[in-house]
Formats: structure tokens, sequence, C-alpha cells
């Protein structure tokens, strides 16, 4: 049995998708931001990957949707500005019957991410004085230095987690 180029195009680009969602979580998780380069790059795979299916209609209609809602809450303070570049991508990415189930395990990856926050603020220690000189190292000490003071979540995480259980 043999599988067709427009087969493992398809899977090549999907599973580009899914490497880059898992980027932006790790660059959000790090440093709290979205490089736009990510969102539209992911945009981008979704957009070929659309084509490819005979979707894009219907994927860009979706994406345009999530974007709007989403840069709704970003108007209102509920979300940063690269999670809604984010958030709009994957959902061009994912075939359109499977938005609204997307958007629901975002939600749902989003407050299993809050309440991982909340307990954690009751039990981590504050961050110890001295700089480690590893980049996990730091990374973990300046996280521990955020759920201190109470920081924004690292919504990315939820974004890729939500397309990843989609998706796979």
């Amino acid at each position: 049995m043999s599988i067709g180029w427009p087969a493992l195009l398809a899977s090549g680009l999907l599973f580009t998708g899914i490497g880059l969602l898992l980027i932006a979580a790790l660059h959000d998780f790090i440093a709290r931001t979205v490089p736009n380069w990510l969102a539209g790059t992911v945009a981008v795979s979704g957009i070929a990957l659309r084509v490819l299916t005979g979707s894009l209609l219907g994927g860009a209609a979706v994406g345009l949707v999530v974007f709007v809602l989403a840069a709704i809450c970003w108007r209102r303070g509920w979300m940063g500005g690269g999670d809604v570049k984010l958030l709009a991508a994957p959902a061009i990415l994912i075939p359109p019957p499977l938005a609204l189930n997307f958007v629901s395990a975002v939600a749902i990856c989003g407050g299993v991410l809050a309440l991982i926050y909340l307990l954690a603020g009751r039990i981590v220690t504050p961050p110890p004085v001295q700089r480690p000189h590893s980049l996990p190292a730091r990374a973990l000490r300046v996280e521990r230095w955020r759920i201190r003071r109470g920081g924004p979540l690292p919504y990315a995480c939820a974004i890729a987690a939500g397309g990843l259980f989609i998706l796979l």
C-alpha cells in the first residue's frame, strides 16, 4: 500500500503546526511572550493544510471568529495579545468541525493551568538569592518568583495542550 504525496504533505503540515505550538508554549513559559512569527507560521501551516483538504473557507472563517472573540477578551484585559494571535492560528489548522472542541479543550486546559498556579502559590517557596548557571534552573527560578508574585499565566501552554488534545 502506498501513501500519496498529498497525505504526506498534510501530515507534514500538521506536525509542523504541532511542533510550533510546543515551541510557543515553551517560549511563553520562559519569557511570557509569544513571538508573532510563531503564530504566523502556525497560521500559514493551517492555511496550506486547509487548501490541501479543500476546506480553506471554513478554516479561515473559524480562525477569524476565534480571533475576533479573543480580541474582545484582550480588549477587556483577560488575555495577552500574543495569546490572541496564537489561539486563532491553530483554529485554522484544526478541521473546522472540531473548532468548538478545540476552544473547549483550551478553556479546560486553561482552567487546570490556573488551578495549578493557584495551588503552587501556596506551596512554592521564595526562589534562592543566588542565580543558577543553567538555563532550565534559571527558568524555574524565575517561574517561582512569578508564582510568588501572582504573575500572569503562560496561556500558550493551555492553547498548545488544547490543540494537541484535538490534533492527536
